[in-house]
């Protein structure tokens, strides 16, 4: 019989969900307020990217750091530095009349976002062993991550219907005094006694690379892609990622343990990881640009289509850890990315369709949503639970630079292949009419919505221009994560299906 729930294991869970909330909802309201912002601090499409970027690419900076200070200097003690720093971040955005300054804020915000989120999975790891404990409280922890993160459009839509953009900030100053609240009486202190010293090489070397590529594809357009200074800053991601492997392997004791990509079940994890962030995150931020501008909805009637991509991530993760512990992680995993890949390619012909419309983005939307669902937790838990204990910061931290890195690189991406979308079928409609400048700046208006900037093009054309665009998007999608799904699953490989033990029990 499973023991029941401690008041304090209780209050620690509630804890941890509720920093799981704040950081979703710092991914997901902010695409609801970048029209706004757009208009308030005067910023253009880059900027607003980077508003985006600026916080996951911060988020990737400090998870291994925090996974390694967490096990050496206790995860309640980090957990608690970075609730209050997360909401002293964000009041600093919400202040800010200058886009440069809410950038820079941005960053700051996802430094304490990303420690905050390595210590709660990280608490979680710890307090919760048992197996059926264990799975109850990822799967909470999965539907409130899955609140913030899905809800994330309506209530940063909603907040700046009834009030201002600033609060979409200023509420996570409330929040975080209330989980400070909740750590103090409900979480346990842990350590692991044999954590090593901050592996500074790594964090650099790490941090660099990933910055500079995501640098390289948002800036690539303007700098062009075969300029010395943009060829200059790709062999610098290069060049720091090839020391970030050195730097690994010559630590005595390194924040990214290689070896631990030798069990079979952290591996297909970790790379179930990555997918999810390849495709389902990175497009919530598009998304409802297609509702917006191609569907032509209002911010509220967009966020309720939303609600097909995002209700069945806080609906399915209960079943989904019911699933991992009967037919195991390794089949459960790949499943649900293969439906997520499906789901985009439902959407894709239901954004293409005559008379497109939420019904016709329906189908795809509740797939994708549903294949996400099966996959989150078990994630998360199988890369936790397939290391020893003491390890479950390094674990976390893998998993989440996993999920970080792909997030802001496919961000950039994503914004890089619907420009490209768009830029391809005006060049096709209007090959002599413009200068390729011209061109380049209408399609970055409108892959942004903002479709009052292009008055001289017919509503047709952008129509059409959108649905190009946004069906490459979807196409990427579809066919990057199915391909990361196969990855997994010969991963895990179907032999050690039967004898793999699940983490859970």
């Amino acid at each position: 019989m499973t023991p029941a729930l401690t008041r304090r294991s209780t209050i620690a869970l509630a804890a941890a969900c509720l920093s799981s909330l704040m950081f979703g909802l710092e991914i997901s309201s902010i695409p609801a307020i970048l029209p706004t912002l757009e208009q308030v601090l005067r910023a253009d499409f880059k900027q607003l990217q980077w508003i985006m970027n600026a916080y996951t690419i911060a988020v990737t900076t400090v998870l291994m750091a925090t996974g390694t200070l967490a096990d050496r200097y206790g995860r309640k003690r980090i957990f608690m530095v970075s609730i209050a720093a997360f909401g002293v971040t964000s009041l600093v955005c919400g202040v800010t009349e200058n886009v440069s300054v809410l950038i820079g804020a941005r960053f700051l915000q996802g430094l304490s976002g990303g420690a905050m989120l390595i210590c709660q999975i990280a608490i979680l790891s710890h307090q919760f062993q048992e197996g059926r404990q264990r799975a109850i409280a990822f799967g909470w922890w999965g539907i409130i991550f899955g609140i913030g993160l899905g809800f994330g459009p309506i209530i940063g839509g909603a907040i700046v219907a009834v009030s201002s953009w600033e609060w979409v900030f200023f509420v996570h100053v409330a929040f975080a005094i209330l989980t400070l609240m909740l750590t103090l009486s409900g979480v346990q202190e842990s350590k692991d006694s044999e954590a090593g010293s901050l592996d500074v090489a790594g964090i650099i070397t790490l941090s660099l690379s990933v910055f500079c590529l995501a640098f390289f594809i948002t800036q690539g357009p303007d700098l062009g892609f075969t300029s010395p200074t943009a060829l200059g800053v790709i062999g610098v991601a290069i060049a720091s990622f090839i020391a970030f492997i050195i730097a690994e392997r010559f630590s005595p004791r390194p924040m990214f343990d290689f070896s631990v990509f030798r069990i079979r079940a952290f591996s297909g994890a970790i790379i179930g990881s990555a997918a999810m962030n390849f495709s389902f995150w990175p497009f919530m931020i598009y998304l409802p640009i297609w509702f917006q501008a191609g569907l032509g909805y209002d911010s509220v009637s967009a966020g309720l289509a939303l609600l097909a991509y995002t209700l069945p991530t806080l609906v399915v993760p209960p079943l989904a850890e019911r699933l991992s512990l009967r037919y195991q992680p390794g089949f459960v995993i790949p499943v649900g990315l293969f439906m997520i890949g499906l789901g985009f390619i439902l959407m894709k012909f239901g954004s293409a369709a005559a008379q497109a419309s939420w019904l016709t983005m329906l189908p795809g939307s509740l797939f994708a949503g549903i294949g996400l669902g099966l996959t989150n937790t078990p994630v998360t838990n199988t890369t936790t639970g397939a290391v020893s204990s003491d390890r479950a910061g390094m674990a976390s931290g893998i998993d989440m630079s996993a999920r970080m890195i792909s997030l802001a690189i496919n961000i950039a991406v994503m914004g890089f292949i619907l420009i490209s979308g768009v830029l391809a079928h005006l060049k096709n409609a209007l090959p002599d009419s413009l200068d390729a400048a011209h061109l380049r700046f209408f399609a970055e208006r409108i892959a942004a919505g903002s479709l009052v900037s292009v008055p001289e093009l017919s509503e047709s054309l952008v129509h059409q221009a959108l649905v190009q665009g946004f069906g490459w998007v979807m196409l990427y999608g579809g066919v990057g994560v199915w391909g990361l799904a196969l990855v997994s699953l010969l991963a895990f490989r179907p032999q050690d299906h039967r004898s793999m033990k699940s983490p859970m029990v």
